[in-house]
């Protein structure tokens, strides 16, 4: 896996400046979702348990059947129809305008659910609420400043009310048809592809999309609408397994576990363990990332997972988040069990395959090349040359990268200091970023963290975020090297490290060396 670091001020701002967009409009989608992912694995299970063609059928939980004469409700439609699209327009309005720009959005997203009548205005919700939050916080500058003391509360809160009322009645009225017919053709759309068999297609855009991660904007910002959709017409969704199948991941990881070289065949089996169970399939993008041709392999993989379900007819109940074995099978439809891991199996058998082919066609010249990827080289020239390979790793800890190799040995000779202005700050707060903040991130903090406290190292925290929660007084921040041109956007004072792998990165022991001169 390559491993590179990027100074602070040096990040590209051209390079790189659609994806990198394109990735922030996708984890604001997935932020908005993924802490509400515990209302869609609860709503699983009430789904799986109680509805009509459920485990255990109970019709004034599943909503089917008659108490006293009237229709029973249920839990399963409420809590999709309105909790969830609702938990989503407060969580956008929160990361908008806090509090206040949550309460707007709701208030906005409720009209909108309610004009649309039924039909799962999720989507709706993730556009209204950090609408409606954006607007009263366009509209609080207005006066900002210039209220009489003692009447703040009165202002403020009758401009959020005001506001709230004008917009449930343009969601009712005007955005609820909208979304309705947005909604309604998306699922005609899938609907097509699955009766013309062209679904496992999806895997084209999908698997590669994952790996330059935009993984949770595809599950959590345009398949969980649908999935949810599907679930609620007939008890489970082909659409959950799309993204969260593992099968693709573990075939790569296989495949390196046997015919890779380096860092990359030593780090494989623990990775394994990593995305298949831990659900943290962000593990593996870096080592399809070190050879691009592994893409095929991913797709290849993928659409037989996609077809495998397919063929059988099989589902899950509710999103697998995370993508971990166990949550796919805790949220497998009770006739999809033989399709599902069918869908596992075979997915992860052609993808390995692939994969396998093409490592064992370059692995003599990834021997040749010291190890074939980046990491191992790295690490080795640290051996080799006993002090860092500065020329390589320039901006580790430092704000400026070196010009050339004799300008890295005439700097301060630490781990990883490329200026003096570097060696002049001292990191007390480490911060592992990724997309979501949850998964990849935890991980490399927890190793770092292990890292630092066998070195008997006190007085620095090291944590994890997300990308979009840095709030610009961290000392430094890590992230995998596809997300750091983002991360020095949002932090340009903080001093950045980009690693290829959160698991094994040879740029740990540099942080620790550097903490380790700093006290």
């Amino acid at each position: 896996m390559t491993s590179s670091s990027v100074a602070a001020t040096d990040a590209p701002k051209s390079r790189g400046g659609g994806r990198v967009r394109i990735q922030k409009f996708g984890t604001f989608l997935s932020g908005m979702v993924m802490p509400n992912i515990a209302i869609f694995i609860a709503w699983g299970f009430i789904t799986a348990f109680f509805i009509q063609t459920g485990w255990t059928p109970v019709g004034v939980l599943g909503g089917f059947g008659t108490t006293d004469g009237v229709a029973n409700i249920g839990l399963v439609g409420p809590i999709l129809t309105y909790l969830i699209p609702l938990a989503i327009a407060f969580q956008g309005g929160r990361m908008v305008y806090e509090t206040r720009g949550a309460v707007v959005g709701s208030i906005f997203a409720m009209g909108v659910i309610i004009g649309a009548n039924g039909t799962i205005m999720i989507l709706g919700a993730m556009v209204c609420g950090p609408l409606g939050a954006w607007l009263i916080k366009k509209i609080d500058r207005i006066w900002d400043g210039k209220i009489k003391p003692g009447f703040e509360m009165l202002v403020n809160n009758y401009a959020a009310g005001i506001l709230g009322f004008i917009l449930a009645l343009v969601g009712f009225f005007v955005f609820a048809p909208i979304f309705k017919i947005i909604a309604t053709g998306l699922g005609k759309g899938v609907e097509a592809l699955v009766n013309a068999h062209l679904l496992p297609l999806a895997s084209i855009i999908i698997e590669p999309a994952k790996v330059v991660f935009l993984n949770n904007a595809i599950n959590h910002g345009v398949l969980d609408q649908l999935g949810a959709q599907q679930v609620q017409e007939s008890g489970k969704s082909i659409l959950f397994l799309l993204e969260a199948n593992p099968g693709p991941g573990l075939g790569i990881l296989l495949a390196f576990t046997f015919f890779g070289v380096g860092a990359a065949r030593s780090t494989a089996p623990g990775a394994i363990l990593i995305q298949f169970f831990g659900g943290i399939h962000e593990i593996y993008f870096p080592y399809v990332l070190q050879k691009p041709v592994l893409f095929i392999a991913v797709i290849l993989g993928g659409a037989t997972g996609v077809g495998t379900n397919a063929l059988f007819n099989s589902g899950l109940t509710a999103p697998a988040s995370p993508g971990s074995i166990i949550a796919v099978l805790a949220n497998t439809s009770r006739d999809s069990y033989v399709g599902v891991i069918l869908s596992v199996i075979l997915s992860a058998a052609v993808s390995g395959v692939v994969a396998s082919f093409f490592l064992i066609a370059s692995r003599k010249r990834d021997l040749a090349n010291g190890g074939g990827d980046m990491s191992d080289a790295l690490a080795k020239m640290q051996a080799t040359k006993g002090r860092d390979a500065n020329a390589a790793t320039a901006g580790l800890f430092g704000t400026n990268a070196p010009a050339s190799e004799e300008e890295a040995e005439s700097s301060f000779g630490g781990v990883g200091s490329a200026s003096a202005t570097a060696t002049q700050t001292r990191v007390e707060n480490i911060v592992f970023a990724c997309d979501a903040g949850m998964g990849s991130s935890a991980m490399g903090a927890s190793v770092l963290r292990n890292k630092i406290k066998k070195a008997g190292i006190e007085g620095v925290t090291v944590v994890n975020k997300a990308i979009a929660n840095l709030s610009g007084d961290e000392d430094l921040v890590i992230t995998q090297e596809q997300l750091t041109e983002r991360a020095t956007q949002k932090t340009p004072n903080a001093q950045h490290v980009s690693v290829g792998n959160f698991m094994n990165a040879p740029q740990y022991d540099q942080v620790v060396e550097q903490l380790k001169s700093q006290q």
